[in-house]
């Protein structure tokens, strides 16, 4: 971070070191280095108390199992608040996004989407269901029908951005409107993102894919892009800026800067349904307005296939690749994936 002059008006910037200090003090990277990735589920006392009590109660499906998993949810939430606090309430750490570098505060903008008849910004991250939020923020503004449209997204025209417009009217929704997030496990979003663009996006494969296979395969000057590999996608992450990276594998973080922003909601991709709802009746959104069912082709990644992939991929490259993605691990209380030789064998 950079000292503070004289004059008092530069700016305390965050640094992968301090970020090192304050991980590594919560043991994450510790778990990282001695190759200790197993689940870890946290419980905070209070919840660990109120669940056994709720188990006393019974009454509701399976004799308490939905009260049970609506507990867990909320312990959750409140470990995720209390670390982003925590975290961001760091000295260095940033208190706006005019306290970002220029780079960061123009990527965080540009992923900001503005309701003014609703007044809320969404920051919008690919692979978390994105498009049917911005489908969603089109039909609140007139200017699509209905979510159900049958229609390719078009990610740029009916959206309103916060970065087009003037510092004092970005400060402003900053401060006034409802801000919400939604955000998913962080190595599930990434292979969702390598299988939608290396195996049907012809313009990913030849713009990333031709050059991921020519920098890491012998002889791979003659690939079409079209055959990478879930490993070679990891070893091109391992060696991309974070800052200059697709925003399709851009860490969540980089891409919403949740210290900067102080978002009101943080939603997951695990609830979608019941956690964008929520929001919809939050924003006082019209009731005919309800979170798109997934489309019958869309093939979501279940939790086998994540493991088969990361348990066929070499350990050491998973346990390199985490530090990059390790803010979005502890801030939104994901566990860091479990790719022990014993479990793999199972």
């Amino acid at each position: 971070s950079r000292p503070r002059g004289a004059g008092g008006g530069t700016v305390l910037l965050p640094s992968m070191l301090m970020f090192g200090v304050i991980l590594a003090s919560s043991g994450l990277l510790l778990m990282i280095e001695k190759g200790i990735l197993a689940e870890v589920k946290p419980l905070h006392p209070a919840a660990a108390e109120a669940a056994r009590r709720g188990h006393g109660g019974g009454g509701v499906r399976g004799g308490g199992e939905e009260a049970q998993g609506e507990l867990e949810y909320q312990v959750l939430r409140d470990i995720r608040n209390r670390t982003i606090r925590t975290v961001c309430g760091q000295p260095a750490m940033p208190r706006s996004v005019w306290e970002l570098p220029a780079g960061q505060r123009r990527t965080v903008l540009r992923h900001l989407l503005v309701s003014d008849k609703y007044r809320f910004v969404y920051c919008y991250v690919p692979k978390v269901a994105c498009s049917n939020w911005k489908r969603i923020l089109k039909v609140l503004d007139g200017a699509l029908e209905s979510v159900d449209v049958k229609m390719k997204m078009d990610h740029k025209s009916d959206l309103v951005f916060l970065g087009d417009m003037k510092p004092e009217e970005i400060s402003y929704r900053l401060k006034h409107y409802y801000k919400f997030i939604f955000v998913r496990n962080p190595m599930e979003r990434l292979l969702s993102a390598y299988r939608n663009k290396f195996g049907e996006i012809k313009e990913y494969q030849q713009k990333y894919g031709v050059e991921i296979a020519r920098r890491y395969r012998k002889n791979g000057g003659s690939s079409a892009g079209d055959d990478v590999t879930f490993s070679e996608f990891l070893r091109y992450l391992l060696d991309e800026d974070v800052e200059r990276m697709n925003e399709h594998w851009m860490p969540i973080y980089n891409l919403c800067q949740p210290c900067a922003v102080r978002y009101d909601f943080i939603g997951s991709y695990e609830r979608l349904n019941a956690d964008a709802n929520y929001v919809l009746d939050r924003v006082q959104s019209p009731s005919f307005v309800r979170f798109p069912e997934r489309q019958s082709w869309y093939k979501p990644v279940t939790a086998e296939t994540l493991q088969y992939y990361l348990c066929n991929t070499q350990r050491r490259l998973i346990k390199e690749l985490l530090p990059k993605y390790i803010l979005d691990f502890s801030l939104f209380a994901y566990p860091l994936p479990n790719i022990t030789g014993e479990f793999c064998r199972q």
